[in-house]
């Protein structure tokens, strides 16, 4: 097994391991708000949710390999803002946009989603400002949001109000604004082995 293979796989554990946290973190909270509510009628694997975590650190893990890998095949490194803080405050705002969907009382969920898709772009904006970070983002965003909606409609959870469809229309500003989130983190990770790549080719 080479060196950047055994970076990779390494990368790839970090990632995943990232991803259940948030999604231990972010579910607990939708799931205090009443926002998301598991279906009892399913099989008991499925009512303790056990499936979650583990979705989604391997969405995180793929996301945050995929983000660094276009970056580097489509010729377009990412340079803007690459240090550790800046990804922490990325962190910070995308936990404040998950925390102000199942939080804050809008007048409608109209006003609630173009805030939300202001606050997403905004993120991608502030934290990443690539053609290829926006692009992926908005793929992210349609192919999770309609994984979601089969879910939903073959009754593994439900959605306490749902106004697009079976889910709630600032999902995809959700799922956005994640993707742009492990994409910083991934590539980040993948700074040292950018760096040690370069130091071959100098050799």
């Amino acid at each position: 097994m080479t060196v950047s293979t055994c970076s990779l796989i390494m990368r790839g554990m970090c990632l995943f391991c990232i991803g259940v946290f948030f999604s231990l973190v972010l579910n607990l909270l939708q799931v205090q708000q009443e926002v998301i509510v598991f279906a009892d009628v399913v099989d008991n694997l499925f009512k303790s949710a056990w499936w979650v975590a583990p979705s989604c650190g391997t969405a995180a893990a793929v996301i945050g390999l995929l983000y660094p890998f276009f970056d580097h095949h489509l010729g377009e490194p990412h340079t803007y803002k690459r240090e550790w803080s800046s990804v922490m405050r990325c962190i910070a705002v995308f936990v404040g946009i998950n925390h102000a969907c199942a939080k804050i009382d809008f007048a409608n969920n109209m006003q609630l989603s173009l805030t939300l898709s202001a606050m997403s772009i905004g993120l991608w904006w502030l934290f990443d400002r690539s053609r290829s970070g926006f692009g992926l983002g908005i793929g992210i965003a349609v192919l999770a949001t309609f994984v979601t909606q089969l879910l939903v409609y073959n009754g593994v959870y439900r959605y306490t109000a749902p106004d697009f469809l079976f889910v709630r229309s600032w999902l995809p500003c959700i799922f956005f604004s994640g993707g742009v989130t492990m994409g910083n983190i991934g590539r980040q990770l993948a700074v040292y082995d950018y760096v040690d790549e370069v130091k071959q080719h100098r050799e």
